[in-house]
């Protein structure tokens, strides 16, 4: 601070700094600087806890957002003081025109991170690309290391393209390359400790997701392992593992074991959520602003941004949706029985 203010240009800044955007403030204080963006409904896997097993419906072509009106959004949200963009899906890495997105997203004037969270299968075929047109940071979905278990899970083939892409991503240099992990009773509790060895020689974040409830998962309450419980056993095999310190908006738990390059997080969604400290907004593939990964309460930008309304329009409908983001979501209990998007449509 004290350098900023030697340098003239660094007064100027603070003297003139903007104070963060109103818009993008909701009515308990919090500073929305995260925006996640879905580019896609559609995905090459079919994974059991995201996606319903009869499919869902798809939106036409025609009513999913553009190229050009992602970058348009993506453009007010900065100016408004959004700092990081996820570009998610359905699996974005299928969209044709990725690439070409994150090169528009990497000019936007104070758009610090641009992310992906892929499932990995397109990802080490198209990363060098995606990393010169500028992309920070990168999320890996991978649920088993078990490669039968893998197909059973996604419905679909492909382990080893998801395993060659984690390869890739750290051989060229994201630092830590994340790799989400959904927790599930019967399923893949038991691959935990393997997951934390899996951090010994890369540099890995694994982050161990409580399982949630969705429209078409056929959740119950008895799938959910929680934070607690996967801690307990790894630290049966680990008791030197260690807490690391983390940043207020995070939504993760990180550890470490000690002499290992990587490191384990846990996102406590059900059992000790975060939405006090919450700093994110998403807008899904077809354009509605999502407050809240958890309510149904959905704006559409897209019929908005059609009907020709102007910046100020825009900025004014974001900040009234914002407004009304609730203190915190239902809790697992309820939310299991409200009726939301399935995950992959979000």
């Amino acid at each position: 601070l004290q350098e900023l203010q030697s340098s003239g240009r660094g007064r100027f800044l603070l003297e003139h700094a903007a104070p963060f955007s109103a818009f993008l403030t909701d009515s308990f204080g919090r500073q929305h600087n995260y925006l996640r963006i879905s580019l896609t409904e559609k995905c090459n896997l079919r994974c059991q806890y995201c996606m319903p097993e009869e499919g869902v419906q798809l939106t036409p072509k025609s009513e999913l957002l553009t190229a050009q009106e992602i970058i348009t959004l993506a453009r007010l949200f900065v100016k408004e003081g959004v700092e990081k963009i996820r570009l998610t899906g359905g699996e974005p890495l299928i969209r044709p025109d990725v690439v070409d997105i994150v090169g528009q997203l990497y000019k936007l004037e104070g758009l610090k991170t641009i992310a992906v969270t892929t499932n990995g299968i397109n990802l080490a075929r198209l990363l060098p690309r995606l990393k010169e047109a500028g992309l920070n940071a990168i999320n890996i979905s991978l649920d088993t290391l078990v490669p039968a278990k893998f197909e059973f899970i996604v419905r679909r083939k492909g382990f080893h393209k998801v395993m060659e892409g984690i390869y890739k991503a750290a051989e060229l240099g994201y630092c830590p390359v994340k790799v989400n992990c959904v927790v599930m009773r019967g399923l893949n509790e038991d691959e935990l400790l393997g997951f934390v060895d899996f951090t010994k020689d890369l540099p890995l974040d694994v982050r161990f997701i409580e399982y949630m409830p969705f429209d078409g998962n056929k959740w119950n309450f008895k799938k959910m392992v929680s934070y607690k419980e996967m801690l307990d056993t790894i630290k049966q095999r680990w008791p030197e593992l260690e807490k690391l310190p983390c940043e207020a908006s995070s939504t993760a738990k990180s550890y470490k074991v000690p002499h290992f390059q990587g490191q384990i997080s846990f996102i406590t969604s059900m059992s000790e959520h975060f939405c006090g400290s919450c700093n994110r907004l998403r807008i899904t593939a077809d354009g509605n602003l999502k407050v809240c990964l958890f309510g149904s309460s959905e704006v559409s930008l897209r019929d908005h941004l059609r009907s020709g309304a102007s910046e100020e329009e825009l900025v004014q409908i974001i900040g009234a949706a914002v407004g009304r983001k609730k203190k915190q979501h239902a809790g697992m209990f309820n939310i299991s029985q409200m009726k939301n998007r399935p995950m992959i449509l979000i």
